[in-house]
């Protein structure tokens, strides 16, 4: 299991990842992740509200987020909305994870079916 204060070993799914991604760019509210998890992945990824916020609960319990007290301007906000940002473990976390996909990605495109046609027809 996971460290619970960490985050080290935590595997991630691809809703915590893109989770963690959206809160890459700074700290969001649920709602606010959620449109950015739709348009970041080209509509392919839509959380649920379920899904949502059980993944919160999850990162938030491994110490990947942290629920924030700072809030935009009062008066353009909804008190009741609870923002989110990446902590330094979660950072980590994602980091670790992107850069294994970069590796995986690289392993692909060495692959012969997946080579890029030559000038002249060769592979």
């Amino acid at each position: 299991m996971a460290d619970q204060q960490s985050g080290s070993d935590f595997s991630l799914t691809p809703a915590t990842f893109h989770i963690l991604l959206a809160l890459a760019d700074g700290e969001r509210h649920g709602y606010a992740i959620m449109q950015a998890v739709a348009q970041e992945t080209g509509g392919t990824m839509r959380l649920g509200p379920g899904t949502l916020y059980r993944s919160i609960r999850v990162m938030l319990a491994h110490n990947l987020i942290a629920e924030t007290d700072e809030r935009p301007d009062p008066t353009l906000d909804d008190e009741r909305r609870r923002y989110y940002r990446l902590t330094d473990p979660g950072k980590h976390v994602l980091q670790t994870e992107i850069e294994r996909l970069i590796r995986i990605v690289q392993l692909a495109q060495a692959k012969p079916l997946l080579a890029k046609p030559q000038p002249g027809g060769a592979l």
